[in-house]
């Protein structure tokens, strides 16, 4: 290769699309779309923000956050080693660029993402940092506007990182009550968490031409079911056509579109804010505080240890992959088993009164030593034609509206709510995402961090991703000795992060999934043990367990006035932002 080559390279780029071998200024020129074929190509968050503001409008937030590995995660390399190598190559901080600035003169806060950092992957850092643009929209009640760019959650970061899925919704559900727009521009790709939560449940979404958009991945899909996609799935006329996107714009229309929508919203003047606005530091951190003792169980001494599961038995210390492995077993008690045997007079209800009946979500009304309550949980089954029958546990898009229009149903009658979480995942399947996954589970979570009653989630078998963080946005999340709650499977984490999925074992306990990994780390507030052996073993023991937890922790919930009750949910979720993990990081 000749000295000049590298300039080469720089002069000339080859369209991903049509192959063409295109000169880089006229590309450059013409915002990074392939003049032959339309192609658009990926943008780096920095070049996305100099095509969309207004010259001279842009005011970067700061993106400098305490250092944080919090499951010390090592696969072939340590994470810290791989935020490194991403912060050198981007000359990013973070895979989010947050800033303030005015479209077309029309003020917003933006937040960015950049597939080039770790794909875009949300960690607790990037949650933080999109939270904290949308507080500062809502200090200067201005529009939000997300650019997304995603593979999902960040791996590395475990059940962290499904937090932010929360967190961000919450934020988002703050300026929603305000008055204040929210527009979230998906680009090539989004997937995964991001697609699950903040991507889709803006006001407003739009999808840039030849983006592609699902919850579960293309090749995810293909390997789970087996069957060759449809043309064009998951793409922008994809969405449009199923009816999850707002509208399909090319890249030199985005700027006109925005323009048009914040001139709209600005026009008609945010509403006044029916919640107080943002509490200083102190307060909240307050307020957290008060919070934890009015959800601590009544009876202080079954709170155990922080770090081992509840008085009573003494539990075996077990290997991650071990604990998978229990979580999974198929004798392993199911919800439709704990409605028989720890709540009474369960009344099922069913359908999403939209044309379906999930069979992988059921719930109803039931009573819980004789106070009713709505229960809502994921049904696998013990054989394999129940298993089947049930899809395994994995909701489809119908079953994530069901178990919302029973979650709606028991605000209004003030019911409390339980869950019950027990599924490897939601539904990846082609016809769940025709049928708005993402968007289905992005409501739940956004639904439940404003729903005005006590929530109950636990965490019975296994917690798998999105899918289960669908059920568990909760006042308490309770979790079983021999359960795991998990951003992703060990084998998945282990297919993609190391050679092969033969490491899954490895990843499993990598993942900090366990539940006194979790208790540890926050996400968890109670560790409920069972027998000696396995809940299995002894169903009717371990029921007997769970139903004296609920009662301790639902109990003083009933008495706190709903408008705190949901304040003081939102700041359990506020809490797994990056500040909170790098200090808990930094204690162990």
């Amino acid at each position: 290769m000749t000295a000049t080559a590298p300039r080469e390279e720089q002069l000339w780029s080859r369209c991903a699309g049509c192959a063409s071998l295109l000169y880089r200024k006229r590309l450059r020129r013409n915002l990074d779309v392939c003049p032959e074929c339309g192609e658009h190509a990926r943008l780096g968050a920095p070049e996305r923000l100099r095509q969309l503001v207004d010259p001279g409008s842009l005011r970067l937030l700061p993106d400098r956050l305490p250092e944080a590995d919090p499951l010390d995660f090592v696969d072939v390399l340590p994470y810290p080693h791989r935020l490194t190598a991403a912060r050198a190559s981007t000359g990013l901080a973070e895979g989010v660029v947050c800033a303030t600035a005015t479209i077309g003169g029309h003020p917003a806060a933006l937040a960015v993402m950049d597939f080039r950092f770790l794909g875009g992957s949300l960690g607790c850092a990037v949650g933080e940092l999109i939270t904290r643009a949308a507080e500062r929209a809502l200090d200067d009640r201005t529009p939000l506007v997300l650019i997304t760019a995603s593979g999902g959650a960040r791996m590395q970061e475990g059940a962290l990182s499904l937090m932010q899925m929360a967190t961000v919704s919450q934020a988002i559900a703050a300026l929603r009550e305000a008055g204040l727009l929210t527009v979230s521009v998906l680009t090539d790709p989004t997937y995964g968490g991001v697609a699950a939560s903040f991507a889709t449940n803006t006001d407003l979404v739009l999808a840039e031409s030849g983006a592609r958009m699902g919850f579960a991945g293309p090749r995810v899909i293909r390997q789970i079911t087996g069957r060759a996609l449809p043309e064009g799935f998951q793409t922008a006329d994809f969405l449009l056509r199923h009816g999850q996107v707002d509208m399909v714009v090319q890249r030199r229309s985005l700027r006109g579109r925005l323009m048009a929508l914040l001139a709209a919203t600005r026009a008609g003047g945010p509403a006044r804010s029916p919640v107080p606005r943002q509490e200083p530091a102190s307060r909240r951190e307050r307020l957290a505080d008060d919070g934890a003792a009015l959800a601590r169980p009544a009876d202080p001494a079954a709170e155990g240890d922080a770090d081992t599961p509840e008085a009573g038995d003494t539990p075996a210390v077990r290997d991650a992959w071990d604990t998978v492995r229990m979580a999974r077993h198929p004798g392993r008690p199911t919800t439709l088993d704990y409605l028989d045997s720890v709540f009474d007079g369960f009344v099922e209800l069913h359908g999403d009164r939209l044309g379906a009946d999930c069979p992988a979500i059921v719930g109803g009304v039931a009573r819980l030593a004789g106070r009713h309550v709505m229960v809502i949980g994921h049904q696998k089954g013990h054989t394999t034609a129940e298993l089947v029958a049930r899809n395994f546990g994995m909701a489809s898009p119908a079953g994530h509206r069901k178990a919302l229009r029973l979650m709606r149903l028991a605000a209004r009658l003030g019911l409390p709510v339980v869950t019950l979480v027990d599924t490897p995942g939601a539904d990846p399947g082609v016809s769940a995402e025709e049928q708005g996954q993402a968007a289905a589970i992005a409501e739940n979570i956004l639904t439940l961090t404003v729903l005005p009653t006590p929530v109950l989630a636990v965490i019975t078998g296994e917690g798998g991703s999105g899918g289960a963080l669908a059920l568990a946005v909760a006042d308490r999340v309770l979790m079983l000795e021999n359960a795991v709650y998990s951003v992703i499977s060990p084998e998945g984490c282990a297919a993609i992060l190391w050679p092969d999925r033969s490491a899954a074992p490895q990843a499993a306990r990598a993942l900090r999934l366990t539940a006194p990994d979790l208790r540890r780390l926050g996400v968890v507030d109670e560790v409920v043990s069972e027998p000696s052996s396995a809940a299995h073993d002894d169903p009717a023991e371990t029921a007997h367990r769970l139903r004296a937890t609920l009662l301790a922790n639902l109990l003083p919930l009933l008495d706190v006035p709903p408008a705190m009750l949901v304040r003081l949910r939102r700041q359990r979720f506020r809490r797994f932002g990056a500040n909170r993990v790098g200090a808990r990081a930094g204690l162990r």
